[in-house]
């Protein structure tokens, strides 16, 4: 059960019969995007698509939904953060060549930490930007773009909600109760900057004290904007949770074995 899969080939049971997930699938953010797109009067546009499944299968429904309304696409090319300088200069040329002002994004966050800088080094700028749930709330991404190459971009986001408690319980983790967690103390000297043992003087770091609050930073472990994410993570968690107790708990006739398979 995934939370964060969007790709619209996923949906196919002949190929993935066993695959759930409790976030749309890109057969709807496809067409979302191009009713956009639509709306603002954008009839001449471009595209970039993330050279992968995600990207191409997602970038092909649009291009439907976008031909159906109207809508003509200059270009749609292909990116990924492993291409040659060489490939990227080819589709930085063919967007500068271009007449079109509007382009549609169907990436990633990482896809566009590599592209802002270079789009600006181009000075491919000016751009309206239309983008996917990948990368349009990212405050990171907002952040790295000292340039304002994506200035003004619109998109698409996985709603707005809440699980309830997990603010609190994500503030009041501390680290006696992940005593004998290496992986938890390397975690907790990067978050405070900080040393349980200080090897030498030359670290030059404060001794974590084991008191230090997570309230009191604010970073990506404690970033409760990405709350619409967690929620999808919850509600996937549910939904294996209450199959187990209703799988293991039928008292009835039941129709079927009610015991997981040994691997399961």
């Amino acid at each position: 059960i995934s939370h964060y899969a969007t790709c619209e080939c996923l949906s196919d049971k002949r190929k993935y019969p066993s695959f759930l997930r409790t976030v749309p699938s890109d057969y709807y953010q496809s067409r979302a995007l191009a009713e956009i797109v639509k709306h603002f009067g954008w009839t001449w546009v471009g595209a970039i698509r993330r050279d992968d499944d995600y990207g191409n299968s997602g970038m092909a429904a649009f291009t439907e939904a976008a031909e159906q309304l109207g809508i003509c696409l200059e270009y749609s090319l292909p990116f990924f953060r492993t291409y040659s300088q060489e490939k990227v200069l080819r589709m930085i040329q063919q967007i500068k060549s271009s007449t079109s002002r509007v382009i549609v994004g169907f990436l990633d966050t990482w896809d566009l930490e590599i592209l802002v800088h270079v789009f600006f080094e181009h000075n491919v700028t000016g751009y309206q930007w239309v983008g996917t749930e990948a990368w349009i709330f990212d405050p990171e991404l907002a952040a790295l773009d000292k340039y304002n190459v994506l200035q003004g971009a619109i998109g698409l986001a996985i709603p707005k909600t809440t699980v309830t408690g997990l603010k609190e319980f994500i503030l009041n983790i501390h680290p006696l109760k992940s005593a004998g967690s290496d992986i938890f103390t390397e975690f907790w000297e990067t978050l405070f900057k900080c040393k349980y043992a200080l090897q030498n003087d030359t670290e030059n770091l404060p001794v974590c004290t084991g008191k230090e609050k997570l309230s009191d930073v604010e970073n990506t472990f404690t970033d409760m904007s990405l709350m619409p994410i967690f929620s999808n993570v919850y509600k996937a968690v549910y939904a294996v949770a209450h199959t187990l107790h209703n799988l293991l708990d039928c008292t009835q006739t039941c129709a079927t074995k009610k015991q997981p398979d040994p691997p399961t």
